[in-house]
């Protein structure tokens, strides 16, 4: 490793431990090696960081983040929570089976982890609590459960792996669907044993609707919950592309929120579009930040060698796979999700193509490991989101989730050594 390369990794690191936002850590990072160690103009910086936003796919995260805002501030959430009490409130610990398929369909609709958790979080867990189920299982539950936002389509990470690896976008959501359903059932099922041995959500404190209520609230999500179909459709039959898709999704979701449900006006409007140009502008500059170290990292050509070195040391796909997924749950719990895709994938993906891994499985691989780390201390922001909701300290919220993160390390098993799991839907 060169001089140069080690004083980058040691100023990152000092910048990172600091508590610097990992934009700026990345960026001024960036900004030195430009400064110190080459004779590039730094003229070149702000017109890279313009050209790494200079991307179509890039335009889908913008428009996918005012869809989230929209449906959230339209009464989506409550639709949603309502349809899926309807189809699985009248079983024991029914509300806790509603607290995941709602996470799943909010995911479905907003591609956001914490959007997920507060759209739907803000109403589910005061019930789930005032109908006697524990809180701390409650909190934990719905915080796992809302990370399932960046694994089932739309999916922001997955768009931010497709551009970093130049893969499919379309690919990457179609296989995200397999993997996200089948970690929703894991958390169904842990929900089920665990409401059945605690005796929560029984006969008395369960809420049980009539037929016609049921009817009702099915009705009602209808539109919210053909969103999905909608996009995903579209993308897979090549009448739009992602980012296009993204556009009908807000188009979709303006349509619903202000005629429909009317649950906004236009007054409204204003405050749900400055939320989503904050959000946005920050997700942007994370992915500006990580694509011009990722060009510091090729000019330094780390790529390059660390694929050699791990081929020579003639690691075998098994392996290669287990020292991934160990590498990516603890980068998982000190960086932001994009960032680490945007520094890793062009890392990993050379040796995983020669290796013979698939690179959209390796992108769920990854996606899902990250997921993971949403829910870790010390930066899982999951659990950020949900002890702002909650009043409870991070620890607390961690320890609440374990449970539930542990459904999802055996999702990532399964998914890691059965790629079909994921790929099966593209015929791989």
């Amino acid at each position: 490793m060169t001089e140069s390369m080690i004083a980058l990794i040691v100023i990152l690191f000092a910048l990172l431990f600091t508590s610097t936002p990992i934009a700026v850590a990345l960026g001024l990072t960036s900004f030195i090696y430009f400064f110190y160690f080459t004779t590039i103009p730094l003229t070149q910086v702000p017109e890279r960081l313009f050209n790494s936003l200079n991307s179509f796919p890039l335009m889908a995260i913008p428009f996918f983040v005012l869809a989230a805002n929209l449906m959230s501030r339209g009464g989506i959430s409550k639709r949603l929570i309502d349809a899926s009490n309807s189809l699985v409130g009248q079983f024991r610990g029914g509300l806790a089976m509603t607290a995941v398929l709602s996470c799943m369909f909010f995911a479905a609709i907003s591609g956001s982890s914490p959007a997920t958790v507060v759209a739907v979080g803000t109403l589910i867990i005061p019930a789930m609590i005032r109908h006697g189920y524990g809180k701390d299982f409650s909190i934990g539950l719905v915080t796992t459960s809302g990370s399932l936002g960046i694994l089932i389509p739309p999916s922001i990470p997955l768009i931010i792996y497709g551009i970093a690896t130049e893969q499919s976008i379309g690919d990457l959501f179609i296989a995200g669907i397999g993997p996200g359903i089948m970690a929703g059932v894991m958390l169904l099922i842990l929900a089920i044993v665990i409401s059945r041995r605690r005796g929560y959500g029984s006969g008395e404190n369960s809420i049980v609707l009539t037929r016609t209520q049921k009817i009702k609230s099915l009705r009602d999500a209808t539109l919210s919950l053909a969103l999905p179909g909608f996009v995903l459709g579209g993308i897979y039959t090549g009448f739009f592309t992602p980012t296009e898709a993204a556009a009908m999704a807000v188009f979709y979701a303006l349509i619903v929120s202000l005629f429909v449900y009317r649950e906004i006006g236009a007054k409204d409007l204003w405050s749900i579009l400055l939320s989503s140009a904050r959000t946005s502008a920050m997700v942007m500059f994370v992915v500006a930040s990580g694509i011009l170290f990722s060009f510091v990292l090729s000019s330094e050509r780390i790529p390059t060698k660390v694929s050699a070195a791990l081929l020579e040391s003639n690691l075998s796909p098994l392996m290669f796979l287990i020292m991934i997924n160990v590498l990516l749950l603890i980068v998982g719990m000190f960086m932001e999700t994009s960032s680490a895709i945007l520094i890793l994938a062009p890392v990993l993906l050379p040796v995983g193509l020669a290796l013979g891994i698939d690179p959209i499985h390796l992108g769920i691989i990854m996606v899902l490991n990250l997921e993971i780390g949403m829910m870790t201390p010390p930066l899982g922001l999951n659990l950020f989101v949900a002890s702002g909701l909650t009043g409870k300290n991070i620890i607390d919220v961690a320890k609440a989730a374990a449970p539930s993160v542990g459904v999802l390390l055996i999702a990532l098993i399964l998914v890691t050594f059965i790629p079909q799991i994921a790929l099966f839907p593209l015929g791989r």
